[in-house]
C-alpha cells in the first residue's frame, strides 16, 4: 500500500534510494526553501524501523556499535555504526530509546538484514529484536514545529519518539577544518509515528496546517550540510573516517567493538585512504551527475607534446547530487586521499564533461597534520 502523501496534489514518485515516497510535489526548489524555513515536512515512510526490547538492550547494543549507548537516556538521540572486522561500515542507525524500547531508524532495505543480524547475536541475553517497519513510519522536518503541526509525537512508553540529528553541534572528532561548518544550519528531526498516522499527516498538508516537501528537497539540504547517508555515501570499502562520520557516529572513548582496531589505527597511525568532498558543479549544460559516475582529474605532463590531450585519471565517484536553491548544482563525492585540494576536477556524466570545484570535507592530510587523540590498540594494556 502506497503512502498517503503520494495522493497529495502534484506528487511525483521518487526514484533510486528514496523510491516509495514522493520525490517532489511540483517544485523541488520552492520545497527546499519551505523545508529550510521550518514550514514543511518530508515523508520518509520508505525508511525501516527495527526495535530492540528487554533489560539488556542498551548494554548489548553498546557492545557491538561504534557509539556509546549503554547510558543512553530516554528520549536522547544518538547515531551508531556497525562495522566489520576491518572497520568497513555494514549498518548505520538513528537511535532513540524510550525507557523500554530502543528504536533504530535505518534505510528501508536495511531493516530486515539488520534485524536478522541482531537476532543472531542475542545469545543468552534478555533482548528481543523485531522489524517494525510494517507498523511504524517516519516523517521529518527541520525542527519539531512543522511536525507538531502535522501529527503528534508517538510516545508508547511515555517518551516522544523524536530523533534529533546529532550532526549539528556533533561532539565527536571532526576532520573538517571549516570554522563555519554547514551543519550549524542542520536541525533535522525524524519523528517515528504509527504507520496509520501518515494519513493524518497528509491531511494536515491538505488542510494547510503545514506544507509538504519531497525527498529531492531533503537531499539537497543534506548534501549542502555535508551530511553522509548510508544509502548513498557508503560502499563496501567505506570506513567512518573517509566520510567525516567520526563527528556524530563514533565515540572514541568507548571500549572494544568489532572494527574498533581500524578506527584506532587510522586515527593514530595513518590517513583515510579516501575522502569526502563537496563539489560545486558547472551548471551551464544543465547536467546533474548521477550517483556512481566517475570523477576524473587531468594529469599535467612536465613537457606536453604539441596538440596532445591531457591524460585523465579516475580519482573517485559521485555519491549524491542535487540542485540547491542557493548553491546551484552540487554533489558529494568520495575521491582518493592524494588528490590535491586545488585540483580542478571533471565529472563525466551523460557523455558530457562537467567541471567541478572541490570543497574539502576530509582534508588530504587528515590524520597527519590534524591534531587527533591517541587511541589504544586492541589488546594493549597500560
Amino acid at each position: 500500500m502506497g503512502s498517503p502523501f503520494l495522493s497529495l496534489p502534484g506528487a511525483v514518485l521518487a526514484e533510486g534510494v528514496d523510491a516509495g515516497v514522493a520525490g517532489h510535489y511540483g517544485n523541488p526548489i520552492v520545497e527546499q526553501r519551505r523545508l529550510e524555513q521550518g514550514r514543511a515536512i518530508v515523508d520518509l515512510s520508505a525508511r525501516g524501523i527495527v526495535t530492540v526490547t528487554g533489560p539488556d538492550r542498551l548494554s548489548w547494543l553498546h557492545s557491538m556499535a561504534s557509539q556509546a549507548l549503554a547510558r543512553l537516556a530516554p528520549g536522547e538521540s544518538a547515531e551508531a555504526l556497525l562495522l566489520d572486522a576491518n572497520g568497513h561500515i555494514e549498518h548505520a542507525a538513528h537511535v532513540v530509546d524510550d525507557g523500554a524500547t530502543t528504536w533504530l531508524v535505518v534505510e528501508g532495505d536495511e531493516a530486515a538484514s539488520l534485524a536478522a543480524f541482531l537476532d543472531r547475536m542475542r545469545f543468552m541475553l534478555r533482548v528481543e529484536v523485531a522489524d517494525a517497519s510494517a507498523d511504524w513510519a517516519v516523517v521529518a522536518a527541520m525542527g519539531v514545529e512543522p511536525l507538531d503541526a502535522a501529527v503528534p509525537a508517538a510516545s508508547p512508553n511515555g517518551v516522544a519518539l523524536d530523533w534529533v540529528d546529532p550532526w549539528r553541534g556533533a561532539s565527536g572528532h571532526q576532520y573538517s577544518r571549516d570554522a563555519q561548518h554547514p551543519s550549524s544550519e542542520w536541525t533535522w528531526t525524524e519523528r517515528i509515528v504509527p504507520r496509520a498516522a501518515l494519513a493524518e499527516a497528509a491531511a494536515a498538508v491538505t488542510a494547510g496546517r503545514v506544507e509538504a516537501a519531497g525527498a529531492l528537497a531533503a537531499e539537497a539540504l543534506r548534501i549542502a550540510a555535508w551530511r553522509p547517508r548510508f544509502a548513498t555515501e557508503v560502499d563496501e570499502k567505506a570506513i567512518p573516517h573517509e566520510l567525516d562520520w567520526l563527528r556524530s557516529a563514533v565515540d572514541l572513548g568507548k571500549g572494544c567493538y568489532k572494527g574498533q582496531e581500524t578506527v584506532a589505527k587510522v586515527l593514530n597511525l595513518g590517513r583515510p585512504p579516501r575522502r569526502l568532498v563537496l563539489l560545486h558543479l558547472d551548471g551551464s549544460d544543465t547536467v546533474l551527475p548521477a550517483p556512481g559516475e566517475p570523477v576524473v582529474g587531468e594529469k599535467v605532463r612536465p613537457e606536453p607534446e604539441a596538440g596532445a590531450e591531457p591524460e585523465r585519471k579516475v580519482v573517485g565517484r559521485i555519491t549524491s547530487s542535487a540542485m540547491h536553491h542557493e548553491l546551484g548544482p552540487i554533489a558529494l563525492a568520495v575521491i582518493k586521499r592524494a588528490v590535491p585540494a586545488d585540483l580542478q576536477l571533471i565529472v563525466e556524466s551523460h557523455g558530457i564533461d562537467v567541471a567541478a570545484a572541490q570543497v574539502e570535507i576530509v582534508p588530504a592530510d587528515a590524520g597527519a597534520a590534524v591534531d587527533v587523540p591517541r587511541l589504544p590498540r586492541l589488546g594493549v594494556r597500560h
